[in-house]
């Protein structure tokens, strides 16, 4: 009796799970669904053959050229008492700019014309007594010594008198430094003081500067390890606003030497033509440095860098190719690339960035290429 209620509760059982599989339906594992690799839209540009010109970037300062900037010092201490051109004013050559009241000069300018005085007044003593005693010697009256005597006194007078005038011209040219000309036509860039200052002769304490806007150059800060890439006559070019054209220059002097320790020395560089830039303005000057020509060339933008290794993505019919490549030279348009890629093969310029090896692409936009230089060669 307990073995057939055993045996119909394991038939219930089974019973009950054969009803539950039939209303809720017996599947196996569903299948996998399997992504599709997705198309990337690229832009590519051939790689051609051209010429490349490397570009030294430096930070300037519009500057006045050699000779085209006066700063008054007074030379010595004394007071302003003339100073008749202001700030923004226009002077020209010979114009007063500042005049001096330099009591030490003065004084000095005083005893050298007395010390020529009392040199006239002995000469002309001198003068006197030579004359009497070659009278006296010629009459038999006065001896051979008398006449020597006073040919001695004589020289020794006339040495005085012109050693008299003499201090007489250099204190009259320590007395004219009292008043100071502009020595070319210019600007009074910036004034200091006023009349009745009292000042110091110090380089420390100027009092006007001037400077010649028609003769300006920029003076740049180019790194050390550059400056054998820059040789004299080179051009260069700053720009001032991104909607001007950019403003020429030439290079005109580079340092023959450099000071130990620095990591900049300074490059002048003239404008080919007139500018309206201030002086003292800060900018931005792109040198140009060597040149290789022939060269394969790619869009600055293909290029990829990534822990010091340098690539580019090739458009390989659908299929994107990463390439190692050597690079050269480079500036703001193109890179030199010296091995991984040959002239006409279609590099990525646009949509390359985490790109990996192999992707599907779809070509958009190519150009050609073309066996010219980067624009502005």
């Amino acid at each position: 009796m307990k073995l057939e209620s055993l045996a119909g509760g394991r038939w219930f059982r089974f019973a009950l799970l054969v009803v539950l599989c039939a209303s809720i339906g017996c599947r196996g594992p569903e299948d996998e669904e399997v992504e599709t690799e997705s198309v990337v839209s690229v832009v590519a540009e051939a790689a051609r053959v051209g010429t490349v010109r490397a570009v030294i970037h430096a930070t300037g300062l519009v500057s006045p050229a050699p000779g085209a900037e006066l700063i008054v010092t007074a030379p010595e201490a004394g007071r302003i008492v003339e100073m008749p051109k202001a700030e923004g004013d226009r002077v020209r050559s010979g114009d007063v700019l500042v005049r001096f009241e330099i009591p030490s000069l003065a004084a000095e300018a005083e005893r050298s014309r007395a010390a020529v005085r009392a040199a006239e007044a002995r000469a002309q003593i001198a003068e006197t007594a030579h004359g009497r005693a070659q009278e006296l010697f010629d009459r038999g009256v006065a001896a051979r010594r008398e006449v020597e005597d006073a040919d001695r006194e004589l020289s020794e007078a006339r040495a005085a008198l012109e050693q008299a005038r003499a201090g007489f011209e250099a204190s009259q040219t320590l007395a004219s430094r009292a008043t100071v000309h502009a020595t070319f036509d210019g600007i009074v860039a910036r004034r200091t003081h006023n009349p009745g200052d009292l000042v110091e002769a110090s380089a420390g304490d100027p009092v006007l500067r001037v400077i010649d806007p028609g003769r300006l150059e920029v003076q740049a800060s180019v790194p050390i390890a550059d400056l054998s890439r820059i040789v004299i006559g080179a051009r260069a070019h700053i720009t001032v606003a991104s909607d001007a054209e950019p403003l020429a220059l030439q290079v005109v002097s580079r340092p023959a030497a450099v000071e130990p320790g620095t990591a900049a020395a300074p490059v002048r560089l003239a404008f080919v033509a007139s500018t309206q830039l201030a002086a003292g303005t800060p900018v931005q000057v792109d040198i140009d440095a060597e040149e290789h020509a022939g060269v394969v060339l790619v869009p600055a933008a293909a290029v990829l860098y990534e822990g010091g290794e340098a690539s580019v993505f090739i458009a390989a019919g659908d299929k994107a190719q990463r390439r190692i490549v050597q690079t050269g030279l480079s500036d703001a348009s193109f890179v030199e690339l010296r091995s991984g890629v040959l002239a006409g093969e279609l590099v990525i310029t646009r949509g390359q960035n985490g790109l990996p090896d192999g992707a599907s692409i779809a070509l958009g936009e190519t150009t050609p290429a073309r066996d010219t230089a980067p624009a502005g060669e």
